[in-house]
Protein backbone atom coordinates (compact mmCIF):
# COMPACT_ATOMS: atom_id res chain seq x y z
CA UNK A 1 0.00 0.00 0.00
CA UNK A 2 1.29 3.19 -0.93
CA UNK A 3 2.20 5.75 1.61
CA UNK A 4 0.12 9.39 1.32
CA UNK A 5 3.86 10.87 0.54
CA UNK A 6 4.18 8.51 -2.00
CA UNK A 7 0.73 9.09 -4.19
CA UNK A 8 0.74 9.29 -7.72
CA UNK A 9 0.05 12.61 -8.59
CA UNK A 10 -3.05 13.16 -11.53
CA UNK A 11 -2.39 14.86 -14.37
CA UNK A 12 -4.16 18.26 -13.05
CA UNK A 13 -2.34 17.78 -9.70
CA UNK A 14 1.07 17.84 -11.47
CA UNK A 15 -0.04 20.55 -13.96
CA UNK A 16 -0.49 22.46 -10.49
CA UNK A 17 2.19 21.85 -9.38
CA UNK A 18 4.61 22.61 -11.97
CA UNK A 19 2.40 25.64 -12.41
CA UNK A 20 3.30 26.98 -8.78
CA UNK A 21 7.27 26.19 -9.23
CA UNK A 22 7.18 27.70 -12.85
CA UNK A 23 5.75 30.83 -10.87
CA UNK A 24 7.78 30.81 -8.01
CA UNK A 25 10.89 30.45 -10.46
CA UNK A 26 10.17 33.53 -12.36
CA UNK A 27 12.09 35.66 -9.21
CA UNK A 28 14.99 33.86 -10.41
CA UNK A 29 15.05 35.66 -14.47
CA UNK A 30 18.11 38.18 -14.88
CA UNK A 31 17.26 39.41 -18.12
CA UNK A 32 13.17 40.54 -18.69
CA UNK A 33 11.57 42.43 -21.60
CA UNK A 34 8.20 43.83 -20.28
CA UNK A 35 5.44 45.40 -23.43
CA UNK A 36 3.07 47.66 -22.18
CA UNK A 37 0.17 48.41 -24.73
CA UNK A 38 -1.48 51.37 -25.64
CA UNK A 39 -4.66 50.70 -23.96
CA UNK A 40 -2.37 50.34 -20.71
CA UNK A 41 -0.86 54.07 -20.99
CA UNK A 42 -3.58 56.40 -22.84
CA UNK A 43 -6.91 57.29 -21.00
CA UNK A 44 -9.33 55.86 -23.37
CA UNK A 45 -11.66 58.51 -23.06
CA UNK A 46 -9.44 61.23 -23.58
CA UNK A 47 -6.55 60.28 -25.39
CA UNK A 48 -3.91 61.28 -22.61
CA UNK A 49 -1.36 59.49 -20.93
CA UNK A 50 -2.12 57.69 -17.96
CA UNK A 51 0.54 59.41 -15.69
CA UNK A 52 0.33 57.37 -12.55
CA UNK A 53 0.43 54.41 -14.18
CA UNK A 54 3.27 55.28 -16.16
CA UNK A 55 4.93 56.94 -13.14
CA UNK A 56 4.44 53.15 -11.30
CA UNK A 57 6.10 51.60 -14.36
CA UNK A 58 8.92 53.47 -14.09
CA UNK A 59 9.60 52.63 -10.33
CA UNK A 60 8.76 48.91 -10.96
CA UNK A 61 10.76 48.45 -13.48
CA UNK A 62 13.91 50.68 -11.80
CA UNK A 63 13.46 48.11 -8.65
CA UNK A 64 13.96 45.46 -10.96
CA UNK A 65 16.59 46.94 -12.57
CA UNK A 66 18.36 47.45 -8.73
CA UNK A 67 17.54 43.51 -7.87
CA UNK A 68 19.98 43.10 -10.16
CA UNK A 69 18.53 41.99 -13.26
CA UNK A 70 18.38 43.32 -16.94
CA UNK A 71 15.45 45.20 -18.01
CA UNK A 72 14.61 46.28 -21.78
CA UNK A 73 10.75 48.17 -21.98
CA UNK A 74 9.08 47.72 -25.31
CA UNK A 75 6.40 50.69 -25.26
CA UNK A 76 3.18 51.03 -27.50
CA UNK A 77 1.65 54.21 -27.76
CA UNK A 78 3.66 56.98 -29.78
CA UNK A 79 0.93 57.21 -32.46
CA UNK A 80 -1.76 58.00 -29.98
CA UNK A 81 -0.15 60.44 -28.20
CA UNK A 82 0.36 62.30 -31.55
CA UNK A 83 -2.98 62.42 -31.79
CA UNK A 84 -3.29 63.79 -28.70
CA UNK A 85 -0.84 66.39 -29.31
CA UNK A 86 -1.99 67.48 -32.10
CA UNK A 87 -5.80 68.16 -31.75
CA UNK A 88 -6.52 65.24 -34.03
CA UNK A 89 -10.30 63.85 -33.24
CA UNK A 90 -9.00 60.34 -34.04
CA UNK A 91 -6.62 57.65 -35.34
CA UNK A 92 -6.08 58.57 -38.90
CA UNK A 93 -6.53 56.18 -41.40
CA UNK A 94 -3.72 57.04 -43.90
CA UNK A 95 -0.18 55.36 -43.79
CA UNK A 96 1.62 59.44 -43.71
CA UNK A 97 -0.35 61.05 -41.44
CA UNK A 98 0.06 58.30 -39.21
CA UNK A 99 3.81 58.28 -39.08
CA UNK A 100 3.66 61.78 -38.94
CA UNK A 101 1.61 61.43 -35.41
CA UNK A 102 3.84 58.63 -34.61
CA UNK A 103 7.44 61.45 -35.40
CA UNK A 104 5.59 64.20 -32.95
CA UNK A 105 4.56 61.69 -30.29
CA UNK A 106 7.18 59.25 -29.74
CA UNK A 107 9.03 62.74 -28.67
CA UNK A 108 6.59 63.07 -26.38
CA UNK A 109 5.94 59.98 -24.99
CA UNK A 110 10.11 58.93 -24.68
CA UNK A 111 10.18 62.57 -22.77
CA UNK A 112 7.37 61.09 -20.07
CA UNK A 113 9.24 57.99 -19.48
CA UNK A 114 12.57 60.37 -18.59
CA UNK A 115 10.81 62.14 -16.46
CA UNK A 116 9.45 59.28 -14.21
CA UNK A 117 12.96 57.46 -14.50
CA UNK A 118 14.81 60.27 -13.40
CA UNK A 119 13.39 60.46 -10.42
CA UNK A 120 14.65 57.06 -9.32
CA UNK A 121 18.36 57.80 -10.83
CA UNK A 122 17.60 55.22 -13.17
CA UNK A 123 19.36 56.23 -17.17
CA UNK A 124 17.47 55.44 -19.89
CA UNK A 125 17.93 54.95 -23.84
CA UNK A 126 15.28 55.00 -26.43
CA UNK A 127 15.34 51.86 -29.39
CA UNK A 128 13.31 52.42 -33.20
CA UNK A 129 13.83 49.65 -35.06
CA UNK A 130 12.09 48.39 -37.66
CA UNK A 131 11.38 44.79 -39.50
CA UNK A 132 14.32 45.42 -42.20
CA UNK A 133 16.66 46.11 -39.12
CA UNK A 134 16.30 42.81 -37.65
CA UNK A 135 16.10 40.56 -41.72
CA UNK A 136 19.72 42.69 -42.33
CA UNK A 137 22.94 40.37 -40.70
CA UNK A 138 24.71 43.66 -40.54
CA UNK A 139 22.70 45.66 -38.26
CA UNK A 140 20.93 43.10 -36.38
CA UNK A 141 24.14 42.30 -34.94
CA UNK A 142 24.50 46.01 -34.47
CA UNK A 143 21.36 46.33 -32.84
CA UNK A 144 21.70 43.31 -30.37
CA UNK A 145 25.41 45.02 -29.23
CA UNK A 146 23.73 48.38 -28.72
CA UNK A 147 21.03 46.14 -26.23
CA UNK A 148 24.11 44.53 -25.01
CA UNK A 149 26.20 47.36 -24.47
CA UNK A 150 23.47 49.33 -23.17
CA UNK A 151 22.09 46.86 -20.36
CA UNK A 152 25.90 46.47 -19.13
CA UNK A 153 25.80 49.93 -18.36
CA UNK A 154 23.06 49.77 -15.99
CA UNK A 155 20.35 51.79 -18.51
CA UNK A 156 17.16 50.46 -19.51
CA UNK A 157 16.35 50.61 -23.36
CA UNK A 158 12.83 51.59 -24.11
CA UNK A 159 11.98 50.21 -27.51
CA UNK A 160 9.36 51.11 -30.31
CA UNK A 161 9.31 50.16 -33.81
CA UNK A 162 9.99 52.84 -36.00
CA UNK A 163 6.46 53.81 -36.98
CA UNK A 164 7.98 56.94 -39.23
CA UNK A 165 9.52 54.80 -41.83
CA UNK A 166 7.61 51.61 -41.70
CA UNK A 167 5.83 50.24 -44.59
CA UNK A 168 3.55 47.47 -44.38
CA UNK A 169 6.10 44.95 -45.98
CA UNK A 170 8.77 45.57 -43.25
CA UNK A 171 6.61 46.17 -40.19
CA UNK A 172 6.57 43.93 -37.46
CA UNK A 173 2.48 44.36 -37.42
CA UNK A 174 2.27 44.56 -33.75
CA UNK A 175 4.35 45.07 -30.48
CA UNK A 176 3.48 41.82 -29.41
CA UNK A 177 5.84 40.66 -31.95
CA UNK A 178 8.40 43.44 -31.54
CA UNK A 179 8.36 42.48 -27.96
CA UNK A 180 8.84 38.99 -28.47
CA UNK A 181 11.99 39.48 -31.60
CA UNK A 182 13.61 41.58 -28.83
CA UNK A 183 13.16 39.27 -26.27
CA UNK A 184 15.29 36.53 -28.64
CA UNK A 185 17.35 39.07 -30.20
CA UNK A 186 18.97 40.03 -26.31
CA UNK A 187 18.21 36.17 -25.58
CA UNK A 188 15.71 37.49 -22.12
CA UNK A 189 14.68 34.80 -20.17
CA UNK A 190 11.07 36.26 -19.44
CA UNK A 191 8.49 38.16 -21.99
CA UNK A 192 5.95 39.93 -19.48
CA UNK A 193 2.86 41.50 -21.96
CA UNK A 194 0.95 44.13 -19.98
CA UNK A 195 -2.52 44.03 -22.03
CA UNK A 196 -6.05 44.85 -21.82
CA UNK A 197 -6.84 41.08 -20.94
CA UNK A 198 -6.47 39.41 -17.82
CA UNK A 199 -5.24 36.34 -19.94
CA UNK A 200 -5.64 33.38 -21.96
CA UNK A 201 -9.57 32.42 -22.37
CA UNK A 202 -11.17 29.62 -23.21
CA UNK A 203 -13.48 31.51 -25.49
CA UNK A 204 -14.21 35.17 -25.93
CA UNK A 205 -14.77 36.61 -22.18
CA UNK A 206 -17.26 39.40 -23.68
CA UNK A 207 -19.21 36.78 -25.08
CA UNK A 208 -18.91 33.88 -23.04
CA UNK A 209 -19.37 34.45 -19.27
CA UNK A 210 -18.01 30.64 -18.87
CA UNK A 211 -14.58 31.59 -20.33
CA UNK A 212 -12.14 30.47 -18.38
CA UNK A 213 -8.82 31.88 -17.95
CA UNK A 214 -5.92 28.83 -18.82
CA UNK A 215 -2.78 29.38 -15.79
CA UNK A 216 -0.57 27.76 -17.95
CA UNK A 217 -0.14 26.37 -21.45
CA UNK A 218 2.62 24.24 -21.59
CA UNK A 219 2.69 23.40 -25.64
CA UNK A 220 0.84 25.86 -28.09
CA UNK A 221 -1.09 23.32 -30.35
CA UNK A 222 -4.24 23.57 -32.69
CA UNK A 223 -6.27 23.50 -29.31
CA UNK A 224 -5.12 26.63 -28.16
CA UNK A 225 -5.04 28.19 -31.41
CA UNK A 226 -8.42 27.83 -32.21
CA UNK A 227 -8.88 29.83 -28.68
CA UNK A 228 -7.64 32.88 -29.75
CA UNK A 229 -10.68 34.38 -31.39
CA UNK A 230 -10.93 36.08 -34.55
CA UNK A 231 -9.02 33.98 -36.41
CA UNK A 232 -8.87 30.86 -37.63
CA UNK A 233 -5.35 30.37 -37.98
CA UNK A 234 -2.00 31.88 -37.23
CA UNK A 235 -1.83 34.59 -40.08
CA UNK A 236 -4.45 36.41 -38.31
CA UNK A 237 -3.54 39.47 -36.91
CA UNK A 238 -4.30 42.00 -33.79
CA UNK A 239 -5.90 40.80 -30.45
CA UNK A 240 -5.14 37.50 -29.25
CA UNK A 241 -3.27 35.83 -32.87
CA UNK A 242 -0.55 38.14 -32.32
CA UNK A 243 -0.07 37.28 -28.35
CA UNK A 244 -0.09 33.55 -29.43
CA UNK A 245 2.75 34.72 -32.54
CA UNK A 246 4.82 35.79 -29.62
CA UNK A 247 4.16 33.38 -27.67
CA UNK A 248 6.02 30.88 -30.24
CA UNK A 249 8.78 32.97 -30.72
CA UNK A 250 9.24 33.67 -27.04
CA UNK A 251 8.78 29.67 -26.11
CA UNK A 252 10.71 28.49 -29.35
CA UNK A 253 13.68 30.90 -28.10
CA UNK A 254 13.99 29.71 -24.60
CA UNK A 255 11.86 32.49 -22.84
CA UNK A 256 8.85 32.38 -20.55
CA UNK A 257 5.64 34.30 -21.88
CA UNK A 258 3.18 36.23 -19.51
CA UNK A 259 0.06 37.63 -20.65
CA UNK A 260 -1.54 40.09 -17.92
CA UNK A 261 -3.59 42.99 -17.60
CA UNK A 262 -1.77 45.91 -17.50
CA UNK A 263 -4.90 47.74 -15.38
CA UNK A 264 -2.29 48.07 -12.58
CA UNK A 265 1.36 48.92 -13.41
CA UNK A 266 1.68 46.65 -9.68
CA UNK A 267 0.53 43.58 -11.24
CA UNK A 268 4.73 43.41 -12.63
CA UNK A 269 5.46 43.30 -8.95
CA UNK A 270 3.04 40.97 -8.00
CA UNK A 271 3.84 38.62 -11.51
CA UNK A 272 7.42 38.71 -10.48
CA UNK A 273 7.00 37.57 -6.67
CA UNK A 274 5.52 34.46 -8.39
CA UNK A 275 1.61 35.41 -7.75
CA UNK A 276 -0.21 34.02 -10.31
CA UNK A 277 -1.63 36.42 -12.22
CA UNK A 278 -2.53 35.81 -16.10
CA UNK A 279 -1.20 33.08 -18.20
CA UNK A 280 2.04 31.87 -18.10
CA UNK A 281 3.09 30.16 -21.73
CA UNK A 282 6.41 27.60 -20.78
CA UNK A 283 9.61 28.01 -22.77
CA UNK A 284 10.49 24.78 -24.53
CA UNK A 285 13.70 25.97 -26.26
CA UNK A 286 14.52 24.54 -30.18
CA UNK A 287 17.82 23.53 -30.98
CA UNK A 288 17.22 24.63 -34.35
CA UNK A 289 16.02 28.06 -33.46
CA UNK A 290 17.05 30.58 -35.51
CA UNK A 291 15.83 34.09 -35.70
CA UNK A 292 16.04 35.58 -38.93
CA UNK A 293 14.53 32.26 -40.16
CA UNK A 294 11.36 33.31 -37.62
CA UNK A 295 11.69 36.67 -39.29
CA UNK A 296 11.61 35.72 -42.68
CA UNK A 297 9.66 32.72 -43.35
CA UNK A 298 7.07 33.27 -40.29
CA UNK A 299 7.09 29.37 -38.97
CA UNK A 300 5.58 30.78 -36.01
CA UNK A 301 2.37 31.79 -37.84
CA UNK A 302 2.02 29.03 -40.18
CA UNK A 303 -0.54 25.94 -39.77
Amino acid sequence: MLKKSDKKLTKEEQLLQDHKMIRESLKDKKRIVVKIGSSSVIHEATGGLDFVKLEKLARYLTDLHNQGKDVVLVSSGAIGMGVKALGLPKRPASIARSQACAAVGQGYLIGVYERFFKEYNQQIAQILITKETMINNERRVNARNTFIELLDMGVIPIVNENDTVATEEIEFGDNDTLAAIVCALVKGDLLILLTDIDGFYTDDPHKNPSAQIIPMVEQIDENIEGMAKGVTSRYGTGGMATKIAAANICNDSGADMIIASGAKAENLNKIMDGEPLGTIFKAHKRPDFHLISYLENKPYMED
